[in-house]
Protein backbone atom coordinates (compact mmCIF):
# COMPACT_ATOMS: atom_id res chain seq x y z
CA UNK A 1 0.00 0.00 0.00
CA UNK A 2 1.28 3.72 -1.07
CA UNK A 3 2.33 6.03 1.34
CA UNK A 4 0.10 8.66 1.97
CA UNK A 5 0.71 12.19 2.25
CA UNK A 6 -0.14 13.98 5.87
CA UNK A 7 -1.40 17.13 6.43
CA UNK A 8 -4.04 19.02 8.19
CA UNK A 9 -6.14 21.90 7.03
CA UNK A 10 -7.55 24.34 9.15
CA UNK A 11 -10.20 27.07 8.75
CA UNK A 12 -11.59 30.25 10.46
CA UNK A 13 -14.77 28.66 11.45
CA UNK A 14 -13.28 25.58 13.29
CA UNK A 15 -13.74 23.55 10.30
CA UNK A 16 -10.92 20.79 9.62
CA UNK A 17 -9.56 17.98 7.92
CA UNK A 18 -6.64 15.87 8.02
CA UNK A 19 -4.97 14.15 5.36
CA UNK A 20 -3.43 10.82 5.25
CA UNK A 21 -4.67 9.21 8.73
CA UNK A 22 -7.75 7.24 7.34
CA UNK A 23 -9.18 7.16 3.41
CA UNK A 24 -11.42 10.48 2.90
CA UNK A 25 -14.62 10.28 1.35
CA UNK A 26 -15.96 13.30 -0.32
CA UNK A 27 -19.91 13.36 -1.14
CA UNK A 28 -21.34 14.17 -4.13
CA UNK A 29 -23.98 17.12 -4.00
CA UNK A 30 -25.02 17.86 -7.44
CA UNK A 31 -27.71 21.08 -6.88
CA UNK A 32 -28.02 20.45 -11.16
CA UNK A 33 -31.02 19.17 -13.21
CA UNK A 34 -28.49 17.52 -15.85
CA UNK A 35 -25.75 15.50 -13.93
CA UNK A 36 -25.38 12.65 -15.34
CA UNK A 37 -26.01 10.39 -12.55
CA UNK A 38 -28.35 12.17 -9.89
CA UNK A 39 -29.72 15.51 -11.86
CA UNK A 40 -32.67 17.53 -10.46
CA UNK A 41 -32.53 14.80 -7.66
CA UNK A 42 -31.03 17.46 -4.99
CA UNK A 43 -32.05 21.32 -6.48
CA UNK A 44 -34.05 22.01 -3.47
CA UNK A 45 -32.18 24.01 -0.49
CA UNK A 46 -34.11 21.89 2.03
CA UNK A 47 -33.35 18.26 -0.09
CA UNK A 48 -30.09 19.22 -0.89
CA UNK A 49 -29.42 20.29 2.88
CA UNK A 50 -31.07 16.78 3.97
CA UNK A 51 -28.72 14.91 1.47
CA UNK A 52 -25.62 16.73 2.87
CA UNK A 53 -26.42 16.36 6.19
CA UNK A 54 -27.15 12.43 5.21
CA UNK A 55 -24.26 11.85 3.44
CA UNK A 56 -22.14 13.55 6.43
CA UNK A 57 -23.76 10.96 9.20
CA UNK A 58 -22.85 8.12 6.54
CA UNK A 59 -19.23 8.84 6.84
CA UNK A 60 -18.59 11.95 4.47
CA UNK A 61 -15.44 14.01 5.71
CA UNK A 62 -16.19 16.78 2.88
CA UNK A 63 -19.59 17.76 0.82
CA UNK A 64 -18.62 18.65 -2.27
CA UNK A 65 -21.29 20.92 -3.85
CA UNK A 66 -21.72 21.47 -7.72
CA UNK A 67 -24.15 23.36 -10.12
CA UNK A 68 -23.39 22.71 -13.32
CA UNK A 69 -22.83 19.70 -14.66
CA UNK A 70 -19.68 18.45 -16.25
CA UNK A 71 -21.22 15.67 -18.32
CA UNK A 72 -20.67 14.11 -21.98
CA UNK A 73 -21.96 16.48 -23.79
CA UNK A 74 -22.87 19.31 -21.22
CA UNK A 75 -23.92 22.74 -21.94
CA UNK A 76 -22.00 25.52 -20.50
CA UNK A 77 -23.95 28.20 -18.14
CA UNK A 78 -22.25 31.55 -17.78
CA UNK A 79 -20.72 32.35 -14.66
CA UNK A 80 -23.58 34.45 -13.66
CA UNK A 81 -25.80 31.64 -13.72
CA UNK A 82 -24.06 29.00 -12.31
CA UNK A 83 -23.44 31.75 -8.97
CA UNK A 84 -26.88 32.37 -8.88
CA UNK A 85 -27.42 28.46 -8.71
CA UNK A 86 -24.70 28.25 -6.26
CA UNK A 87 -24.54 30.22 -3.97
CA UNK A 88 -28.08 30.37 -2.28
CA UNK A 89 -26.87 26.29 -1.46
CA UNK A 90 -23.79 27.17 -0.05
CA UNK A 91 -25.29 29.65 2.15
CA UNK A 92 -27.99 27.30 3.46
CA UNK A 93 -25.51 24.09 3.77
CA UNK A 94 -22.35 25.38 4.85
CA UNK A 95 -23.60 26.23 8.75
CA UNK A 96 -25.60 23.19 9.02
CA UNK A 97 -22.45 20.74 8.81
CA UNK A 98 -19.66 20.03 10.83
CA UNK A 99 -17.66 19.21 7.78
CA UNK A 100 -15.97 21.02 4.77
CA UNK A 101 -17.76 21.77 1.62
CA UNK A 102 -16.28 21.89 -1.35
CA UNK A 103 -17.57 24.13 -4.58
CA UNK A 104 -17.24 22.12 -8.06
CA UNK A 105 -16.19 25.00 -10.31
CA UNK A 106 -14.31 25.49 -13.28
CA UNK A 107 -14.78 29.49 -13.26
CA UNK A 108 -12.72 31.78 -11.28
CA UNK A 109 -15.84 34.43 -9.97
CA UNK A 110 -17.60 31.48 -9.01
CA UNK A 111 -15.09 30.25 -6.90
CA UNK A 112 -14.29 33.53 -5.56
CA UNK A 113 -18.27 34.47 -4.13
CA UNK A 114 -18.56 30.52 -3.14
CA UNK A 115 -15.37 31.05 -1.25
CA UNK A 116 -16.53 34.52 0.10
CA UNK A 117 -20.01 32.89 1.31
CA UNK A 118 -18.65 30.13 3.79
CA UNK A 119 -16.88 27.22 1.35
CA UNK A 120 -14.08 25.67 2.40
CA UNK A 121 -11.72 24.23 -0.57
CA UNK A 122 -12.11 24.84 -4.27
CA UNK A 123 -12.57 21.74 -6.73
CA UNK A 124 -11.22 22.72 -10.34
CA UNK A 125 -12.15 20.36 -13.53
CA UNK A 126 -9.53 22.18 -15.30
CA UNK A 127 -6.94 22.11 -13.22
CA UNK A 128 -6.16 25.94 -12.67
CA UNK A 129 -6.00 25.96 -16.71
CA UNK A 130 -9.50 26.76 -18.08
CA UNK A 131 -8.62 28.71 -21.25
CA UNK A 132 -11.18 31.64 -20.88
CA UNK A 133 -9.78 32.80 -17.67
CA UNK A 134 -5.84 32.18 -17.32
CA UNK A 135 -4.18 32.76 -14.10
CA UNK A 136 -7.58 33.74 -12.45
CA UNK A 137 -8.41 30.34 -10.78
CA UNK A 138 -4.86 30.16 -9.12
CA UNK A 139 -5.23 34.17 -7.87
CA UNK A 140 -8.76 33.54 -6.04
CA UNK A 141 -7.47 30.21 -4.01
CA UNK A 142 -4.07 32.30 -3.34
CA UNK A 143 -6.34 35.16 -2.40
CA UNK A 144 -8.35 32.81 -0.08
CA UNK A 145 -5.08 30.97 1.25
CA UNK A 146 -7.73 27.40 0.56
CA UNK A 147 -6.93 24.30 -0.64
CA UNK A 148 -7.57 23.52 -4.09
CA UNK A 149 -8.00 20.22 -6.18
CA UNK A 150 -6.36 20.30 -9.69
CA UNK A 151 -7.53 18.00 -11.94
CA UNK A 152 -6.50 16.87 -15.29
CA UNK A 153 -8.27 17.43 -18.29
CA UNK A 154 -8.24 18.11 -21.79
CA UNK A 155 -10.73 18.41 -24.53
CA UNK A 156 -9.93 15.35 -27.07
CA UNK A 157 -8.56 11.98 -26.38
CA UNK A 158 -5.51 12.08 -28.50
CA UNK A 159 -2.78 11.76 -26.86
CA UNK A 160 0.91 11.27 -28.37
CA UNK A 161 3.14 9.37 -26.47
CA UNK A 162 2.50 7.87 -22.77
CA UNK A 163 -0.63 9.55 -21.45
CA UNK A 164 1.13 9.25 -18.16
CA UNK A 165 3.71 12.06 -19.26
CA UNK A 166 0.84 14.34 -21.04
CA UNK A 167 -1.06 14.04 -17.38
CA UNK A 168 2.57 14.54 -15.66
CA UNK A 169 3.08 17.77 -17.55
CA UNK A 170 -0.38 19.21 -17.34
CA UNK A 171 0.04 19.18 -13.39
CA UNK A 172 3.65 20.72 -13.86
CA UNK A 173 1.93 23.70 -15.39
CA UNK A 174 -0.69 24.13 -12.86
CA UNK A 175 1.27 23.72 -10.50
CA UNK A 176 3.89 26.01 -11.30
CA UNK A 177 0.73 28.51 -12.19
CA UNK A 178 -0.18 27.94 -8.33
CA UNK A 179 2.78 28.51 -7.12
CA UNK A 180 3.45 31.83 -8.94
CA UNK A 181 -0.10 33.20 -7.79
CA UNK A 182 1.05 32.57 -4.27
CA UNK A 183 -1.20 29.23 -3.54
CA UNK A 184 1.02 27.06 -1.20
CA UNK A 185 2.39 24.16 -2.02
CA UNK A 186 1.13 22.03 0.42
CA UNK A 187 -2.50 23.15 -0.82
CA UNK A 188 -2.56 21.67 -3.89
CA UNK A 189 -4.44 18.09 -4.41
CA UNK A 190 -3.90 16.22 -7.77
CA UNK A 191 -6.83 14.84 -9.50
CA UNK A 192 -6.12 12.54 -12.25
CA UNK A 193 -9.54 13.27 -13.91
CA UNK A 194 -10.75 9.90 -14.58
CA UNK A 195 -13.45 10.26 -17.18
CA UNK A 196 -12.12 12.84 -18.68
CA UNK A 197 -10.40 13.69 -21.74
CA UNK A 198 -9.83 9.89 -21.51
CA UNK A 199 -10.96 6.81 -23.07
CA UNK A 200 -12.42 3.32 -21.57
CA UNK A 201 -8.71 1.93 -22.09
CA UNK A 202 -7.14 4.86 -21.56
CA UNK A 203 -8.96 5.46 -18.01
CA UNK A 204 -8.34 1.70 -17.11
CA UNK A 205 -4.21 2.78 -18.04
CA UNK A 206 -4.40 5.71 -15.88
CA UNK A 207 -5.83 3.96 -12.84
CA UNK A 208 -2.86 1.25 -13.25
CA UNK A 209 -0.30 3.62 -12.87
CA UNK A 210 -2.37 5.97 -10.18
CA UNK A 211 0.68 6.07 -8.13
CA UNK A 212 3.06 7.61 -10.24
CA UNK A 213 0.98 10.49 -10.24
CA UNK A 214 0.96 11.35 -7.46
CA UNK A 215 4.86 12.45 -7.67
CA UNK A 216 5.38 15.17 -9.65
CA UNK A 217 9.40 16.00 -9.89
CA UNK A 218 10.42 14.98 -6.60
CA UNK A 219 7.60 16.36 -4.84
CA UNK A 220 4.82 14.28 -3.54
CA UNK A 221 1.15 15.47 -4.05
CA UNK A 222 -1.97 14.57 -2.08
CA UNK A 223 -4.57 12.97 -4.45
CA UNK A 224 -8.16 13.02 -4.95
CA UNK A 225 -9.61 9.82 -7.14
CA UNK A 226 -13.31 10.58 -8.65
CA UNK A 227 -14.66 6.85 -10.50
CA UNK A 228 -18.02 7.10 -8.96
CA UNK A 229 -20.44 5.11 -11.08
CA UNK A 230 -18.16 6.82 -14.38
CA UNK A 231 -18.66 5.48 -17.61
CA UNK A 232 -15.50 3.30 -18.36
CA UNK A 233 -16.95 1.42 -15.31
CA UNK A 234 -19.88 0.77 -17.20
CA UNK A 235 -18.12 0.35 -20.29
CA UNK A 236 -15.79 -2.74 -18.90
CA UNK A 237 -19.18 -4.31 -17.16
CA UNK A 238 -21.61 -3.74 -19.56
CA UNK A 239 -23.96 -1.75 -16.70
CA UNK A 240 -25.65 0.94 -16.75
CA UNK A 241 -25.31 4.31 -14.73
CA UNK A 242 -27.41 3.00 -11.78
CA UNK A 243 -25.61 -0.61 -11.47
CA UNK A 244 -21.99 0.83 -10.76
CA UNK A 245 -22.02 0.28 -7.53
CA UNK A 246 -19.76 -3.04 -7.39
CA UNK A 247 -17.33 -1.14 -9.51
CA UNK A 248 -16.96 1.98 -8.05
CA UNK A 249 -15.81 0.27 -4.75
CA UNK A 250 -13.97 -2.19 -6.85
CA UNK A 251 -11.80 1.36 -8.16
CA UNK A 252 -11.88 2.71 -5.27
CA UNK A 253 -9.93 0.30 -3.25
CA UNK A 254 -7.37 0.12 -6.35
CA UNK A 255 -6.68 4.05 -5.87
CA UNK A 256 -6.80 3.76 -2.17
CA UNK A 257 -3.91 0.81 -2.52
CA UNK A 258 -2.29 3.65 -4.64
CA UNK A 259 -2.09 5.91 -1.94
CA UNK A 260 -5.12 8.00 -2.66
CA UNK A 261 -6.10 10.19 0.27
CA UNK A 262 -9.24 11.33 -0.83
CA UNK A 263 -12.08 9.23 -2.89
CA UNK A 264 -15.66 11.82 -4.36
CA UNK A 265 -18.28 9.67 -4.83
CA UNK A 266 -22.04 9.37 -4.90
CA UNK A 267 -22.92 6.12 -2.78
CA UNK A 268 -20.82 7.39 0.50
CA UNK A 269 -22.23 4.60 3.17
CA UNK A 270 -21.26 1.37 0.88
CA UNK A 271 -18.24 3.45 -0.16
CA UNK A 272 -17.07 4.70 3.43
CA UNK A 273 -17.32 0.74 4.58
CA UNK A 274 -15.37 -0.52 1.99
CA UNK A 275 -12.36 1.97 2.56
CA UNK A 276 -12.61 1.66 6.35
CA UNK A 277 -12.34 -2.51 6.40
CA UNK A 278 -9.02 -2.13 3.87
CA UNK A 279 -8.19 0.69 5.79
CA UNK A 280 -7.98 -1.85 9.10
CA UNK A 281 -6.48 -4.41 7.02
CA UNK A 282 -3.63 -2.81 6.31
CA UNK A 283 -3.18 -0.96 9.98
CA UNK A 284 -4.56 2.29 8.81
CA UNK A 285 -7.08 3.99 11.93
CA UNK A 286 -10.20 4.35 11.03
Amino acid sequence: MTDRIKLTYRWNDGKHLTLGEKSLIMGILNVTEDSFSDGGRWNTLDKALRHALAMAEEGADIIDIGAESSRPGFVPISAEEEMERLLPFVRHIVPELSVPVSVDTFKARTADEAIAAGAHIINDIWGLQYAEEPGEMAAVAARHEVPVIVMHNRTDTNYVGDILDSIENFFRKSIGQALTAGVKQDRLVLDPGIGFGKTTEQNLYVMRHLARLKNIDGKAYPMLLGISRKSFIGNTLDLPVDERLEGTIAATVVGQLAGVEIHRVHDVKEVCRAVRLVDAIYGRPF
